[in-house]
């Protein structure tokens, strides 16, 4: 049985880096993209306060598709380019909205959702999937949490 939790009263740093540990116990030696992006789903939505949404969109022919994850039904499809986690996979960047409406082409997926951050997944140069978390708070990510996230996205890249 897995019982990955993190404390309330972690440090960002700190919670991340657990975060991650558990990420990677989970994904050790499975070869299952699927089955690894699910769990990791499950674990970012455990870890992770403040959240209504956490997941993967995948690269698939050359735009973003529905990938595991936690929370309410989502967009399927996103064109390279549209929307934050378009844009994340378009630039290669990290994206970090403290308002989401304020985003030139937002696509509202979820009308609760106010902040996003998406941090893409590379492999070999190349983005493979983007990790997307939304939050129903205005300004609920910053900079620990992009780099953790980071983190995440990259002992990733070769468990997707």
């Amino acid at each position: 049985m897995y019982d990955f939790r993190a404390d309330d009263a972690l440090s960002k740093p700190e919670l991340y880096r657990q975060l991650v540990q558990a990420a990677e116990a989970l994904t050790s030696g499975e070869p299952d993209a699927v089955a690894n992006m699910a769990n990791v789903a499950a674990l970012m939505w455990e870890f992770l306060p403040d959240i209504n949404w956490a997941g993967f969109y995948r690269v698939v022919d050359g735009e973003l598709v529905l990938g595991p994850f936690a929370g309410r039904p989502a967009c399927i499809r996103i064109p390279f380019g549209a929307g934050v986690c378009g844009a994340a996979a378009a630039s290669g960047r990290t994206q970090l909205v403290e308002d989401v409406h304020a985003f030139p082409g937002h696509i509202a997926c979820d009308a609760a959702s106010l902040s996003e951050l998406v941090v893409p997944i590379i492999r070999d140069g190349n983005v493979v999937a983007v990790i997307d978390l939304d939050s129903p708070q205005h300004a609920r990510f910053d900079m620990d949490d992009a780099a953790g996230i980071e983190r995440l996205a990259g002992m990733l890249a070769d468990r997707i």
